[in-house]
């Protein structure tokens, strides 16, 4: 192939181009008809999950290579604990269930024996170490802590120094709206704890705690308050991911005495450490007619504990999905001191098929009883769920600090 050199003079520059030159038997050759180009087709966008108006709830996903799929949700129970999907043609496999009570569910799909999250729904909720995609369906039931467009408060995740533990550690805060703008309103404290397998992150990823007080201030239900939710395992920084890399600590001689024991240890980092710091840094009123603390399961024993041996701090406490397994001297005296402090509110709930704590439950109301002690209890249906910690939360908030 003969090349033709060419020269140009641009803005001063000597310009060289190289160009070919084409014979006519190469023209020809490049004028022969080419293979059509197919047309770039654009791919659909799969719907899942699709809430129908009758609450009817369509789930999808694109797997043409997997011979099973199948889905698990939270709605189900444990005798059908999941539900297998049909493919069409093109590997799109889906089914619709339902209709779907109102509420706020996990669910995965699995692909041959596989659990996996549902790619075409971008909303996640992580409980421990299991991730689920979420759905909300809506309804009266869930009308508390969906989204609205309504005044929100901010949550913040504040890292602070917990001297008792010898840790820098996290908390989540929530502050109402209006707490930035307005510098001169001092406001109450609730203090919620988390239950067992969790951290500071679960009462908003999964009891959307801040959306229930958004609605519920909105609507006037609820005095302003900011909520303090602390990480209640005492040997972490913070929820899983977020931690810090922490020194790895020297081999312990034979002979050394054991590790201090992690029971306790949380109920008193949050009296000296977490109580002082949301007090010093925060506009709150800092007497116990405005301090409250409620926590479900392992929490709700973490509550306990801080109010029976600190029974002058809180005025409002919540017991949920927790109670006394075993009713003792100690602790009935321990209920007696508490009594004598007036405590203006102690909340109890439980679901009636919860197998960890509704026998717990009962032996709580019953020492409360003999007490002659002032309480409330709610049962409801449903065992050991964030189903029912919600609807706690969202039926205690409104009587604290009255």
């Amino acid at each position: 192939m003969k090349k033709l050199k060419w020269f140009s003079m641009l803005f001063g520059t000597v310009v060289l181009l190289s160009l070919p030159i084409i014979s006519e038997g190469q023209d020809n050759q490049a004028r022969q008809p080419q293979a059509p180009v197919p047309a770039r087709q654009m791919v659909r966008r799969i719907v899942s999950p699709e809430i129908l108006p009758d609450n009817k709830v369509t789930f999808r996903i694109y797997a043409p290579h997997t011979t099973s799929v199948a889905i698990s949700g939270e709605w189900m129970n444990n005798a059908a604990p999941r539900e297998n999907m049909a493919r069409n043609d093109t590997g799109l496999w889906s089914v619709t269930l339902g209709p779907l009570p109102a509420e706020f569910y996990g669910y995965n799909f699995i692909l041959d024996g596989v659990t996996v999250l549902d790619p075409s729904n971008a909303q996640i909720k992580r409980d421990g170490v299991r991730n689920a995609s979420v759905l909300l369906v809506p309804g009266k039931e869930s009308d508390f802590y969906a989204v609205k467009d309504i005044p929100h408060g901010t949550l913040s995740k504040v890292w602070y120094e917990s001297l008792s533990l010898n840790l820098t550690r996290r908390m989540y805060i929530y502050t109402p709206p209006g707490y930035e703008s307005d510098t001169k309103t001092m406001y109450p404290v609730l203090y919620l704890l988390h239950g067992g397998g969790g951290d500071e992150d679960a009462w908003t990823t999964l009891g959307r705690a801040h959306y229930i007080l958004d609605n519920l201030i909105s609507l006037g239900k609820v005095k302003p308050m900011i909520i303090v939710m602390p990480n209640g395992n005492a040997n972490q920084t913070s929820a899983l991911g977020d931690s810090p890399v922490l020194p790895v600590p020297e081999v312990r001689p034979a002979n050394a005495p054991a590790a201090v024991p992690v029971t306790g240890r949380f109920e008193e980092s949050l009296v000296k450490d977490i109580v002082p710091y949301i007090e010093s840094h925060y506009r709150v009123l800092k007497d116990k007619n405005n301090r409250a603390i409620a926590g479900l399961s392992m929490g709700g024993g973490h509550t306990q504990r801080i109010t029976l041996t600190n029974p002058d701090l809180f005025a409002y406490i919540g017991i949920f999905s927790a109670g006394a397994r075993n009713v003792t001297d100690e602790l009935e005296n321990q209920f007696k001191v508490l009594k004598s402090k007036n405590p203006k509110l102690y909340w109890v709930g439980c679901g009636v098929s919860d197998p960890l704590a509704y026998q717990g439950s009962q032996n709580l109301a019953a020492l409360l009883k003999k007490l002659e002690f002032k309480y409330s209890f709610r049962e409801t249906p449903g065992g050991h769920t964030w189903a029912n910690w919600r609807i706690y939360l969202s039926e205690m908030a409104p009587v604290l600090f009255k």
